[in-house]
């Protein structure tokens, strides 16, 4: 796929991940790549085309991430946004400079005068005159030799540039966002018209190339796969039987922090529906062992990813001995959890186990095949494999599982908590959709926007926030646990913003677990989007 890819080249941008996604909705596979390691991979592969990212240094400060000249001299289309631009005409002995009006927000656009050319290919079908998306504290002043001006605001001077001799382009403010209103266009003008992509990507080409490349990778090796039952590493496992057949095995590991049922039930999918090689691993006691006394939330999900590890190492020399064991480990990480534990210049938010919770000393390679895929193109490329809708559409569930909803330490007590607390929950909201569909047809999952239309709830969960209070049950004074409820709606767990639930189905919630849940005398809900909060609390 390199061959008809656009690099996204990750500086440190705020919108990095949504340029991606841009690319992509434009039916072009893309991958993002730190800034740093793109020289080198340039010198083996070459992409239909490059896009920089923005980011939050100034380009002529000591330290700031910069590409070599001769980067720009190999002939394939580049498209700077933001800091890109920046960097671009830096390198190529432009001028950036910082003024003392800064731009932020909504600005209009016009691409008359400057030498601007209607007919730009970067802006062709786009108005003279519209507006655009700006944040930035520098800007190009002047722009380098060769380039000419294609658009200007009031407060920038070289709102966009190219040389179109050479592929080179750069705009100032960004296309990627909803507030550039023919940023999209942009976008395809560049990958279409510009790199020459053909818009093929679908996930049926992505799951017919990602099983061939899974074949020729794994050869006659066997993998190992870590099954939790959830949309990712059921995709995963799927796609890699398809490519490895019976060498493929599925670890399943009850950890002790699952759901209420939720082992039986990865058991009875797994094992009889789909009839692969799985095997339950009971432990429990070893995770909460290694959990004891433990509060902090990027340690126990350290912990966890450790000991996941070393489980599947143990099991593989248990059931491959024959066979001289297995050679990698399968997991369905996907790109938000590689975001969130950190990729290239992006900052660290929280570890996932999968990601940042693997031990330097690990004896299986990892295959991810789903690493750069967001949660809606797992589904898409699930339903393309033919899973059940049921479970291409399950909302998702961490792999630390409930120690990352359980704030603090985490205990048997507290776990119990957890599971009948979130096991009402689920049953409340099903319920709820029944009766909604049985009298309107319609679904909405108990959420509605603020113009009150449906919209669907991606995920919702009960947490522990380690909480007691005082309350009065029966006459009685008591000081018991506090129990908070998330629900948000989102498309790709990038970003999400709180569901409004009915306030009779949260009053409903709320008193079945205050009267059915021992421990619990106070229940909350969470109405934080993200940013600035996460979906997770932990």
């Amino acid at each position: 796929m390199t061959d008809k890819s656009i690099w996204v080249v990750d500086f440190g941008g705020q919108y990095n991940q949504l340029i991606a996604r841009r690319v992509r909705e434009a039916h072009v596979y893309c991958e993002v790549v730190p800034w740093f390691k793109c020289v080198k991979r340039l010198a083996d592969e070459r992409p239909a085309g490059i896009i920089f990212t923005g980011g939050p240094a100034s380009v002529y400060a000591e330290g700031a991430p910069k590409l070599p000249r001769a980067f720009f001299e190999s002939g394939v289309p580049i498209l700077g946004i933001c800091y890109g631009m920046q960097m671009m005409a830096h390198v190529l002995s432009g001028n950036v400079y910082s003024p003392d009006y800064k731009e932020y927000g909504r600005v209009a656009l016009r691409r008359s005068g400057a030498g601007a050319d209607p007919g730009d290919p970067l802006f062709a079908g786009i108005p003279e005159e519209t507006v655009c998306w700006m944040s930035h504290t520098d800007y190009v002043e002047r722009v380098p030799e060769g380039f000419r001006v294609c658009a200007q605001t009031d407060n920038c001077p070289a709102a966009a540039m190219e040389n179109a001799e050479r592929k080179l382009y750069g705009v100032q403010f960004h296309p990627e966002v909803h507030h550039t209103p023919f940023g999209q266009k942009l976008l395809s003008n560049f990958l279409y018209g510009i790199c020459g992509c053909k818009g093929d990507w679908t996930p049926a080409n992505f799951a017919k190339a990602k099983t061939e490349e899974i074949r020729r990778r794994v050869g006659g090796g066997r993998v190992l796969c870590a099954l939790s039952g959830g949309v990712d590493s059921s995709v995963a496992a799927v796609l890699t039987h398809k490519a490895v057949g019976d060498r493929l095995t599925c670890i399943f590991v009850d950890h002790g922090l699952l759901r209420k049922d939720e082992g039986e039930q990865v058991m009875e999918v797994y094992g009889r529906r789909f009839r692969m090689n799985i095997k339950r691993v009971d432990a429990a006691e070893r995770f909460l062992g290694k959990l004891a006394g433990v509060g902090d939330p990027e340690e126990k999900r350290k912990i966890i990813g450790g000991e996941f590890i070393r489980v599947f190492e143990e099991e593989a020399r248990k059931l491959l001995s024959k066979e001289g064991g297995a050679d990698y480990l399968l997991q369905g990480t996907i790109y938000p959890d590689v975001v969130e534990s950190g990729n290239g210049e992006s900052a660290v938010i929280k570890s996932h186990h999968n990601v940042g919770g693997l031990p330097a000393d690990m004896k299986l390679e990892l295959l991810e095949p789903l690493r750069l895929l967001f949660k809606d193109e797992v589904r898409k490329v699930g339903e393309e494999l033919g899973i059940a809708p049921e479970l291409v559409w399950r909302q998702p569930f961490p792999g630390p599982g409930l120690a990352i909803r359980c704030l603090g330490e985490v205990t048997p007590e507290k776990l119990r908590i957890l599971r009948e607390s979130d096991a009402v929950l689920r049953a409340e909201i099903d319920a709820y959709n029944e009766d909604l569909f049985a009298r309107t047809g319609k679904r909405n999952y108990g959420a509605e926007d603020d113009d009150g239309g449906e919209r669907a709830v991606w995920q919702y969960f009960t947490v522990l926030p380690n909480i007691r209070s005082v309350g009065v049950m029966g006459d009685l004074r008591t000081y018991d646990h506090t129990v908070g409820i998330r629900a948000v709606t989102s498309v790709d767990g990038m970003t999400s913003d709180w569901a409004r639930l009915p306030y009779s189905l949260l009053e409903t919630v709320s008193n079945r677990i205050v009267n059915e849940v021992d421990g619990v005398n106070r229940i909350v809900y969470d109405i934080t989007s993200k940013p600035p909060g996460t979906i997770e609390w932990e």
